[in-house]
């Protein structure tokens, strides 16, 4: 597939009996994500660093979920876990909701949250999985951002940090390929949506911004996200081989290649 096609469907095949590990798997995307992935029969392993809202989602499913309470930008963390469960499904979901402020009212502490949380989990997870490495025909996905291909004016570094992440996986790609491990990398450009904890007040404020209501706002942008549209593409990704490692914007018609 050339840059600019888009697939059109989201066919999974069965995952039953898989391991999928998911990072920042108590809320947002990261939730529906392992939600989805259970319901597909796979085995779940849901990391993230609030331990109670962890338990809720194992309650929700009934005790068969397997819960890690950890911080993931620690590399310990990271290289832990993957020798530990050696998932053949990596979704490396975590990161931090950015303040949402103008250039000019944002710190470096401020400006640089997204870089310390989601890039330092992206980079950790994926060194990880190359070193030990996971299994031929393993898949990781790393959440970015349509962030990372519009720019976010309201968000420091945010949008930085998400094209970083994206351009990690995509040398962890080429680095998989050069050696033969057969590990499929790919990232995932999702569109900002106010059903998430992060994307609910980013909504309000460029809706502020644009001097619109958020329901004015919402209307004009072209694609309106649930978090259980953004599982399923992620399970897509995974499952289809015939998806090239690379990123994907998802788009009105389905993931386009970028």
């Amino acid at each position: 597939m050339a840059q600019g096609d888009v697939y059109i469907g989201m066919n999974a095949s069965d995952l039953r009996g898989t391991t999928v590990l998911v990072t920042g798997a108590s809320r947002g995307f990261g939730r529906a994500t392992a939600v989805a992935f259970h319901a597909a029969g796979a085995d779940v392993v849901a990391v993230a660093r609030t331990a109670e809202q962890l338990r809720q989602l194992q309650a929700e499913l009934d005790g068969s979920l397997t819960i890690v309470a950890a911080d993931v930008a620690d590399p310990v963390v990271a290289g832990s876990l993957l020798e530990q469960y050696k998932p053949k499904t990596l979704v490396l979901n975590a990161g931090a909701s950015p303040l949402a402020r103008p250039i000019h009212h944002q710190t470096w502490e401020t400006f640089s949250r997204n870089w310390e949380v989601d890039v330092k989990q992206a980079f950790h997870w994926i060194r990880e999985a190359l070193l030990l490495p996971l299994a031929p025909g393993s898949t990781v996905v790393a959440m970015s951002s349509g962030a990372a291909q519009f720019g976010s004016p309201l968000s420091g570094g945010y949008a930085g940090a998400k094209a970083t992440i994206r351009f990690i996986t995509g040398y962890a790609a080429e680095e998989s390929e050069r050696a033969g491990l057969g590990i499929r990398f790919v990232s995932l450009l999702p569109r900002l949506t106010p059903e998430t904890d992060l994307g609910s007040p980013a909504v309000a404020a460029y809706a502020e911004r644009s001097g619109l209501s958020v329901e004015q706002y919402l209307s004009q942008q072209p694609v309106l996200l649930k978090t259980e549209d953004v599982a399923a593409h992620v399970i897509d990704l995974a499952s289809n081989a015939e998806r090239p490692a690379g990123a994907y914007l998802i788009a009105p018609a389905g993931l386009k290649v970028l």
